[in-house]
């Protein structure tokens, strides 16, 4: 059975969105109909609202880097082809986002470990029914919906609200 871009997409944008949840960020949207705009084209969207309060300097590093990742780990449980995220051209930007976003790594090298070893972290993680189920919640009601806010997202996971600002 082949995935529609669509289901893809969900699962990409979910991965995205339940690793932001859960590390303690604020989703203020995910989308698999984004809009047009000036930036790159995208397939979706998940909008993330970080606090300067409680994410700074490499603290706010690692997470950026993790939840960059979780879209292309999610989406390689859902398909089950489990890809390097670095050679996939559709996850050039997440791989680009994780890649700067630790920075603090200076030896080239090292700082391609350290996102092998985040993907490999995702993807145990990501395949236990405690991460799992709720991935599977926000991609299928994006797919029905293709939008969800705040709010439709937060419903989304409400029965699974406990593992939100948990930390990986």
């Amino acid at each position: 059975m082949r995935e529609t871009p669509e289901e893809l997409t969900a699962w990409h944008e979910a991965g995205h969105a339940w690793a932001a949840l859960v590390v303690g960020a604020k989703v203020q949207s995910v989308s698999i109909a984004p809009d047009d705009d000036d930036g790159p084209r995208r397939f979706g969207d998940t909008v993330i609202q970080w606090s300067r309060r409680r994410f700074s300097g490499k603290h706010l590093a690692v997470e950026l880097c993790r939840v960059a990742l979780a879209g292309p780990v999610a989406e390689m449980l859902y398909s089950g082809r489990p890809l390097h995220p670095g050679t996939v051209s559709e996850w050039s930007q997440d791989w680009r986002a994780a890649f700067e976003a630790v920075n603090f790594v200076p030896q080239r090298q090292r700082r391609l470990a350290l996102l092998e070893q985040t993907t490999i972290d995702l993807y145990e993680r990501f395949s236990d029914d405690f991460h799992w189920q709720p991935i599977s919640a926000i991609a299928e009601q994006l797919l029905a919906h293709e939008i969800l806010d705040e709010e439709l997202l937060l419903d989304a996971i409400e029965p699974w609200e406990h593992g939100v600002n948990s930390q990986f």
